[in-house]
């Protein structure tokens, strides 16, 4: 048995180095950022006190000296984006504020328990919003779509005097919605939606469309562009959604870059032979390792 326990182990650990290394940069407390203040920390109000201690850990909350600590409920979310205002918040987030030109980067610390929301939609949802400049960490101890973990950050930075813009609160809650429904229910990889809507927002940054027909075509070339088929319908919930983008005060080409690096990271994600092919091996020799560790024991 001691054997075999050993063995397991090993493995584990060298499996464990083949996976990249991605959670952000929270650990460590290096003190009070007196130029970008403390460290927020926003729960979901329907966590137990067991799961909101869970939810600190998760967060670790406790690495930093001081933290702004808030709570988001269902009125929250109908404050913030219409939502029902008898919902049920779990997901819970941490917001590191950063230097201008850092970029937005999240991460799903319990993507498990997050259902439908990838860290690329949060991404661009969040920049349709106008969150720019900051680390976001999502977590949840209970399995959620994870779409209210935005109202729990706009609400973050209405309570720091940061008023972000309704109408795009709203729309990019809306672009939330339609990218994590075409993703279900046309069974399409969410990092391909992320991929779209990331695309189409740079085409109108370069192309800077006048009118609706002129987004709608940027629509359609960038479906054609990532060979993805819609119904008729999503694709006008798609043209309908940009054309109300383009009528708020949004920035394209200020945000093109971080643009730039989603598209990025979301081509690694679809195209990162290498990574893949370390887990298959990290796989393959853990499996010959039980079988030789089997064989063995029938040798004894």
């Amino acid at each position: 048995m001691k054997k075999w326990l050993t063995i397991v182990a090993v493995y584990l650990v060298l499996f464990s180095l083949v996976l990249p290394s991605t959670a952000l940069a929270s650990s460590g407390d290096q003190g009070i950022n007196e130029k970008l203040g403390l460290p927020i920390v926003v729960y979901g109000e329907a966590l137990t006190d067991a799961q909101k201690a869970e939810v600190k850990e998760l967060l670790e909350v406790n690495q930093h000296e001081q933290v702004d600590e808030f709570t988001v409920n269902g009125q929250d979310l109908a404050n913030y984006i219409g939502g029902n205002p008898n919902s049920n918040m779990y997901s819970s987030v941490k917001i590191i504020h950063q230097d201008n030109g850092q970029g937005l980067n999240i991460e799903i610390v319990t993507p498990d328990n997050i259902t439908q929301v990838s860290k690329e939609m949060y991404t661009n949802a969040l920049l349709t919003a106008g969150v720019e400049n900051a680390d976001v960490l999502v977590a949840s101890s209970v399995k959620v779509s994870g779409h209210s973990a935005l109202t729990g950050i706009y609400k973050a930075y209405d309570a720091k005097g940061v008023k972000l813009d309704e109408d795009r609160m709203q729309v990019a809650s809306e672009e939330l919605d339609i990218a994590t429904e075409i993703a279900e229910e046309q069974g399409i990889d969410q990092a391909k939606i992320s991929e779209l809507l990331t695309e189409i927002k740079k085409a109108i940054a370069e192309q800077d469309p006048a009118t609706k027909e002129e987004v709608e075509q940027i629509v359609q070339e960038q479906l054609q562009s990532l060979n993805i088929e819609l119904s008729p319908e999503d694709r006008q919930r798609l043209a309908d959604l940009f054309d109300k983008m383009r009528n708020l005060n949004i920035d394209f080409d200020q945000v093109r870059n971080q643009l730039n690096d989603l598209t990025n990271g979301l081509q690694d994600l679809i195209n990162d032979d290498g990574f893949w092919n370390r887990i298959v091996s990290a796989i393959q020799d853990f499996f010959r390792a039980l079988a030789n560790f089997f064989n063995s024991l029938i040798g004894e």
